[in-house]
């Protein structure tokens, strides 16, 4: 088992409740994104320009807080930690969401904050398609979500992507769930956690997920 593991992926990709089950089911500490409260959230979906430099300032400084607390005060009962987020994806959104000068700026910044905390040993990253995505965002209703465009969603997947080919010395799983309800479906659940228990090499893994079993892409 991973000491450190991320879970990742796009807006409404179902990684918050993924990360929450295995946590519960295998013993993890489970570190999750907190969003809800952020005074900028709502305002960015409606000005992006105006309030994209607050909001993913806010974002980096409250993980950086929350895993700083974390990796500090492990928990001596868990036998590894998960997290519904690595902290690269602030970087990942800034990009999409600030001006070139803004994230000049941001860039700088975060490179002092990452090089200070631990790197997750591997990340599993969910991938579903943009029609699925908009369904779970509509689904759990949130209002300032009911905005979000297919166009934002593919650029958001884009970088996602773009930063694994460039950084082919992690791990990276990348779980095609199309298709497969696995949070209503006990069986399709049972065969995604098969892909928690398996060996990856570094770099890109591709994993597909059916209902009636699960395969391993090539390369």
């Amino acid at each position: 088992m991973y000491k450190f593991i991320t879970i990742e992926g796009n807006i409404g990709a179902g990684k918050t409740t993924l990360a929450s089950l295995l946590s519960e089911e295998y013993g993890g500490q489970l570190i999750l994104e907190t969003f809800t409260d952020n005074p900028y959230l709502s305002k960015f979906y409606q000005q992006p320009e105006k309030y994209g430099l607050q909001l993913e300032m806010s974002f980096l400084i409250e993980r950086y807080q929350q895993l700083t607390k974390i990796f500090a005060e492990p928990n001596i009962f868990s036998h590894f930690i998960i997290t519904d987020y690595m902290l690269k994806k602030c970087l990942l959104f800034a990009k999409i969401n600030l001006s070139k000068q803004e994230f000049k700026l941001y860039h700088s910044f975060f490179n002092l904050i990452y090089k200070k905390l631990p790197k997750p040993d591997i990340i599993f990253y969910l991938h579903s398609d943009t029609e699925t995505l908009l369904r779970n965002i509509k689904r759990r209703g949130r209002d300032y979500e009911q905005s979000i465009s297919k166009v934002y969603l593919n650029k958001i997947e884009r970088m996602y992507f773009e930063y694994f080919r460039q950084n082919p010395e992690n791990k990276f799983v990348i779980v095609d769930i199309n298709g497969v309800d696995w949070i209503s479906n006990v069986f399709a659940y049972e065969k995604l956690k098969e892909v928690f228990s398996k060996e990856y090499k570094v770099g890109m893994n591709f994993i597909k997920l059916h209902n009636d079993n699960l395969l391993e892409l090539p390369l």
